[in-house]
């Protein structure tokens, strides 16, 4: 059995960076970029949270250790269309970046 990991909050301080300087920094500091994780694992194939969480339960302990959490998950955010749509990018699943990206949007900023 898998054990889920909660997500802690993220700070996204990266907000300065371009998005070139956001896929550098992410691309070669990620833990995920060594891991020897089945690529799978990083796609969970529900679109319920609480289940996709389940899924991905390894990918996302690998997020909570990840040097470069936060500008990953601002890579996803400012991407929701492209490379941010599916998958486990800052330890969030994508039901949880929509989220995210609606309360941004409205202006609330915690989770």
């Amino acid at each position: 059995m898998v054990t889920t990991v909660s997500p802690r909050p993220v700070q996204c301080r990266s907000g300065q960076l371009n998005d070139h300087e956001l896929v550098v920094r992410v691309y070669r500091q990620a833990r995920c970029a060594t891991s020897c994780l089945d690529p799978d694992e990083w796609f969970p194939l529900t679109a319920d949270v609480g289940r996709a969480r389940e899924q991905a339960a390894r990918a996302i302990a690998i997020c909570a250790e990840c040097p470069v959490r936060a500008e990953c998950l601002e890579l996803s955010l400012r991407h929701s269309f492209g490379i941010g749509v599916y998958g486990v990018w800052g330890g969030l699943v994508a039901g949880e970046r929509r989220e995210l990206r609606r309360r941004r949007r409205a202006g609330v900023f915690s989770r």
